[in-house]
């Protein structure tokens, strides 16, 4: 009974994951007022934070989306810890080529945080900026009217805080397939799955729209010094504060093409430990969105093999299938549903091993881990060259 029990469950959670990105993608099919008047958002000054740190994949032409937004009064402001990161390069052209986008580029080595990601907005942002600032990766790319969507949303009664869908792109290689087959469709699920039921959607860092002013009321940039999952922090302090959080109904695209798989798994290690070290009760539900684990679990309670594994073969393929349709069409779609069974499998590692891992490595930094994915030790490397993992 118990195993029936977490199989209908399972069946249950994917089912709103899939209804939940349909319904909040729907939404966004009407067209966005893309001007200020009476009945359209008003158009804010608004800050762009580019944290960089590498030369991620195209990152050029996902900076240049940005240089190529359609609003009247915004600044991008990128920034890196070292003036030999290629990311420098990059940024300088697209500033000579678009010489009528304000711009600027900060170089700031001095370390604010133990997280590499929040001590760069830092320095970045001790050069002054807007009211209201938006942070975003350096892997998104954007349309032309990104930023009217967050202003749009904004403007919703007691928004204080913006996100956005995020869409997986680009693959060319086995890992950049797998991972973005799981953003694609467990985690834009997740996602469309609490915006639509609790009406405040999870925080993904990809993409953030707020007012400085509220997040120092908050606790401001030092209270996010020493946390890794510096989104989720944020996310709670805005609740806790009684506002609102919005997404915004057209993706932004995350470009992940060459992403090997050893990779793909240090990604998603990474990821799972952070979940454990914030939901630790929570982190065993996770099965829910892994139909292949449960159904590896039917012999050992005596359900059998065939029917559970044929059951688990169907629910997978058609969340991965429904969502990737959804969001990216026919391209690669067939690639994707093959790609993702062999990544719920992978799951299964990367879900065993994560609670039992105290570090990580991302952007050439070493971090070690304690509760609420706080930072207790640190070995800074900043990165001189190359693509980092992301």
């Amino acid at each position: 009974v118990l195993y029936l029990t977490w199989l209908l469950l399972s069946t249950a959670t994917l089912t709103l994951f899939t209804v939940a990105l349909y319904r909040l993608t729907r939404r966004g099919s009407a067209p966005l007022v893309t001007n200020p008047g009476a009945e359209g958002p008003s158009a804010p000054p608004l800050t762009v934070l580019k944290p960089l740190c590498g030369a991620d994949d195209d990152l050029a032409e996902n900076l240049r989306s940005f240089f190529a937004l359609d609003y009247p009064a915004f600044e991008l402001l990128f920034g890196v810890e070292d003036a030999a990161d290629p990311a420098v390069a990059i940024v300088t052209a697209l500033q000579a080529r678009y010489p009528e986008v304000k711009s600027r580029l900060v170089v700031d080595a001095s370390v604010r945080a133990l997280n590499p990601k929040i001590s760069n907005l830092r320095g970045m942002l001790a050069s002054g900026s807007e009211a209201i600032v938006v942070i975003s990766d350096s892997n998104v790319r954007v349309a032309p009217d990104y930023l009217w969507q967050l202003v749009a949303a904004f403007d919703e009664p007691r928004v204080g805080l913006v996100t956005s869908l995020v869409v997986g792109d680009g693959e060319e290689t086995l890992g950049a397939l797998l991972n973005n087959v799981q953003v694609n469709g467990v985690i834009a699920g997740s996602i469309a799955a609490s915006a639509v039921l609790r009406g405040d959607a999870v925080v993904i860092g990809k993409s953030l729209l707020f007012r400085r002013a509220t997040l120092d009321s908050l606790g401001g940039w030092e209270s996010l010094s020493t946390v890794l999952a510096e989104d989720y922090v944020i996310e709670r302090m805005f609740l806790a504060a009684g506002f609102r959080i919005a997404v915004t109904t057209s993706p932004v695209v995350a470009i992940c093409r060459r992403l090997n798989l050893g990779g793909y798994l240090g990604r998603h290690i990474r990821w799972a430990m952070l979940r454990w070290r914030l939901f630790p009760l929570r982190y065993p539900l996770e099965l829910c969105a892994n139909p292949l684990a449960l159904a590896l679990v039917a012999p050992l309670v005596g359900g059998g093999a065939f029917w559970p594994l044929s059951w688990a073969l169907v629910v997978t393929l058609a969340r991965d299938g429904l969502a990737w349709h959804r969001l990216r069409g026919r391209e690669q779609l067939l690639g994707a549903l093959a790609a993702g069974l062999f990544k719920d499998v992978l799951m299964i590692g990367v879900w065993l091993a994560a609670p039992f891992r105290r570090h990580v490595r991302w952007r050439g930094t070493r971090l070690y881990l304690s509760a609420g994915t706080r930072l207790y030790a640190e070995q800074r490397a900043v990165m001189r060259g190359g693509r980092p993992d992301r």
